[in-house]
C-alpha cells in the first residue's frame, strides 16, 4: 500500500472535519472541551479553520455554504490518486458527492456515499498531509461506520481501500468489524476503522452514517463538559475492551464520541 501523506498510508484515515452553523459557536465549544485553538484559513477557502492541540493540527470547523446541510463530523481516507479513488468508488457501488476537486496547494478533495448511504471524505495531499498529532488526548482516535447493510458496505471497503475485514462481533457484544490494511494482520493492534449494524434499538429513519472518535484524559468528565456547555450525551459513558467511551453531540448537534484510551475494560476474574 503506498504512502499518500507523510506517514499516513493511503486508504488510512488522515482528516476530520466538522460542517457547522455558526463556526464562531464551535471555536467556543471545542476550544474549551479540547483545549483546541484555531487558524483560519481566510475568505479564499471559505473560512475554513484548523483546529490545533499542542500547536499541532488535528482537525478543522468549516461553515455549512448552505443551512439545509447537515451538521455533522466528516472523516478522510488519504489517497494518493482521488480521480482513481472515484473510480473504485463509483465501480463498488458508491457515488461521488463533490468532487475529486484541487483545494489550492493543500490537497484535492472528493464526497462519496457508500452502498448503504454513508457519507465520506477523500484526500489527495498537497502540501497539507493530514493529521499532525492523532491518537493521543486532544486528537482524533477512530471512526467507524454505522450502517444498516454490512453485506453491501464490507465489500464496498474491501474494493475501494483495499481493507481486510474481521467480524469481532462476538467480542464486542454487537454486530462489529475492524478494518486492517492489506498485507497487515488481522486484530485490532493494525485496526484503522470499523463497521457497526445498526439493530431494532435504533429508528429506522436513523440515516447510515460514520461516527469520529476523539481520545481524552478523562471520559467521564468531559461529558459533564458537554452538559455544561448544553451539548448533548447519545451514550452515557461505558467500559468496553478498548476503552471507556460515550457518544455525545455539541451544541449544534454535530455528533461524535469521546474515548479514554487509558481504561480498558477489565475481564472478569482479573
Amino acid at each position: 500500500m503506498s504512502t499518500a501523506t507523510d506517514g499516513i498510508q493511503a486508504g488510512m484515515p488522515c482528516w476530520v472535519d466538522a460542517m457547522l452553523s455558526d463556526v464562531e459557536a464551535g471555536k467556543r465549544f471545542y476550544g474549551e472541551l479540547f483545549g483546541w485553538t484555531f487558524e483560519d484559513a481566510g475568505s479564499e477557502y471559505g473560512h475554513y479553520t484548523h483546529a490545533f492541540h499542542d500547536g499541532k493540527n488535528v482537525a478543522a470547523l468549516a461553515p455549512k455554504p448552505d443551512g439545509r446541510m447537515p451538521t455533522t463530523w466528516s472523516v478522510y481516507f488519504a489517497s494518493d490518486d482521488a480521480t482513481a479513488t472515484a473510480g473504485r468508488i463509483r465501480a463498488a457501488g458508491g457515488q461521488i458527492v463533490t468532487g475529486p476537486v484541487a483545494v489550492g496547494p493543500f490537497g484535492t478533495m472528493l464526497m462519496a456515499a457508500d452502498p448503504g448511504g454513508a457519507v465520506f471524505g477523500v484526500w489527495q495531499a498537497g502540501s497539507h498531509k493530514g493529521f499532525e498529532k492523532r491518537g493521543e488526548p486532544g486528537s482524533y482516535g477512530w471512526a467507524e461506520v454505522w450502517t444498516w447493510d454490512a453485506k453491501a458496505v464490507d465489500p464496498f471497503y474491501e474494493a475501494v481501500f483495499g481493507f481486510n475485514v474481521y467480524d469481532v462481533s462476538e467480542e464486542a457484544s454487537v454486530d462489529f468489524a475492524i478494518w486492517t490494511p492489506g498485507g497487515a494482520r488481522g486484530g485490532a493492534e493494525s485496526a484503522v476503522g470499523g463497521r457497526v449494524v445498526m439493530d431494532d434499538r435504533y429508528p429506522k429513519e436513523m440515516p447510515a452514517h460514520f461516527l469520529t472518535y476523539f481520545v481524552v484524559e478523562d471520559c467521564d468528565a468531559v461529558v459533564r463538559a458537554v452538559q455544561r456547555m448544553r451539548g448533548r450525551v447519545r451514550r452515557e459513558p461505558q467500559d468496553t475492551p478498548y476503552g471507556r467511551f460515550a457518544v455525545v453531540a455539541d451544541d449544534q448537534g454535530a455528533d461524535f464520541a469521546v474515548i479514554d484510551l487509558s481504561q480498558p475494560e477489565r475481564p472478569e476474574g482479573e
